[in-house]
């Protein structure tokens, strides 16, 4: 008779080999990159965002309109990226997703100098495409990752991402504090970014993620709706909704927040979109130390209390260094729930590419609708009372979080 299930239970395949062999060692090294690289470039945009909307002469409702040609971008890619994984692989769909957050840079920054609303909304489409993309195959292969070495992987990638958005951060903070304009900061943004694109394609292997069952019609058919049956991962994709949707309220609207809510310049609004980034790093790179001791549920719920708490002082605190403060709580409540709920479908059961694809796919209806309604919000409102809405889903993920323990399914796959 079995006993209660070992105290480690998503990762228990031999290590030491595997996380020492060079190629797998390489590969973790690329994916950091391809990690990095777009928390860079999505903080770089992030912080310029109130000189943006000031030299587009835009209100805070067109400002909305304008990121939702990023929500459109970010839709479209990751409806594709899953089928395009499964043809193509994970290598190509990341090489494609990076190169499109590339040119968006350069085009973002041309529609600022050229205070052209639609080259901006263009650029953020594009944007929003190569992450939606990118961020499906990436993802696949981490989590491919983590099936191989037996090792929480994804977490620490996610770091990675948010340790891109504090350097990014500070570097927009930099700039606009020394009155840099847009444009010349992004083209550095896309000269670095291209560096790094060429150096990390190379360590990636061909052919992960690419289907079994492309050659059998009917298996193929059968398989998607059987995914889609899933209650538990649907469950699991509800969490990824709510705390994407936290950690996507911050990327868009965090320093207009904090300029337009509670009065401070742009430079000090990027500098608490920093501190959120910061606490997002944080929580990430510790991420895989609580995971082991307490499993998902509970890193979870934390994390969605913790959310919850940064999001009610940032909303209903009228003292600035007590509202500036809790965005810490914030960043640290958003900063695991996508990386470990992909985690958790991704050891819901077989075919993980399907799996990881549609959690990817429901936590970005957060930032499909997140943007624009948040806006729309934050005119007639203002942005401080829009947050409300971001509250209550993220204290929703407090009661769901238990669908993302995932051990008697893991387990029971481990032990075939």
């Amino acid at each position: 008779m079995r006993g209660p299930p070992p105290a480690r239970p998503f990762f228990r395949a031999p290590r030491s080999l595997l996380l020492t062999d060079p190629a797998v060692r390489r590969r973790r090294q690329a994916l950091y990159l391809f990690f990095f690289l777009p928390g860079i470039a999505m903080s770089s945009w992030v912080t310029r965002t109130p000189d943006v909307r000031d030299q587009l002469k835009v209100s805070t409702a067109e400002m909305g309109l304008i990121l939702f040609g990023l929500s459109v971008g970010s839709m479209i890619g990751i409806l594709c990226s899953g089928r395009f994984v499964e043809r193509l692989g994970t290598r190509p769909v990341i090489v494609l997703g990076t190169s499109l957050i590339i040119s968006a840079t350069i085009v973002i920054g041309a529609g600022s100098a050229a205070s052209s609303a639609p080259l901006v909304t263009a650029g953020l489409f594009l944007f929003g495409a190569g992450m939606g993309s990118g961020e499906v195959a990436v993802n696949v292969d981490g989590a491919d990752v983590e099936r191989i070495t037996g090792a929480p992987v994804l977490p620490t990638l996610h770091g990675c991402f948010s340790l891109g958005t504090v350097v990014g951060g500070l570097a927009g903070m930099t700039a606009t504090a020394a009155g840099i304009p847009v444009h010349w900061h992004l083209a550095v943004i896309t000269l670095a970014a291209t560096g790094m694109l060429i150096h990390a394609s190379r360590a990636l292997p061909t052919g992960v993620g690419l289907s079994t069952r492309l050659g059998t019609s009917g298996s193929a058919k059968q398989s998607g709706p059987q995914v889609w049956k899933d209650r538990k991962l649907l469950l699991i994709g509800a969490i990824v909704l709510a705390m994407a949707l936290a950690e996507g309220a911050a990327n868009d609207w965090l320093p207009l927040l904090m300029v337009d809510g509670h009065g401070l310049d742009a430079a000090a609004g990027s500098l608490v979109y920093v501190g959120f980034a910061a606490a997002m790093t944080l929580g990430r790179f510790c991420g895989t130390f609580f995971l082991v001791r307490f499993g998902r549920a509970t890193v979870l719920r934390a994390s969605a209390l913790s959310g919850a708490l940064g999001l009610v002082l940032v909303i209903f605190s009228d003292n600035v260094a007590v509202a500036a403060t809790s965005v810490l709580f914030w960043g640290l409540g958003a900063s695991l729930g996508f990386p470990v709920a992909l985690s958790a479908a991704g050891d819901s059961g077989p075919d993980q590419t399907a799996r990881v694809s549609l959690v990817a796919i429901i936590g970005y209806v957060a930032f499909l609708v997140g943007p624009p309604a948040l806006g729309f919000l934050g005119e007639h409102y203002g942005l401080r009372t829009a947050m409300v809405a971001v509250l209550v889903f993220v204290a929703s993920a407090v009661l769901i979080a238990p669908a993302a323990d995932t051990r008697d399914r893991a387990t029971a796959t481990l032990d075939v």
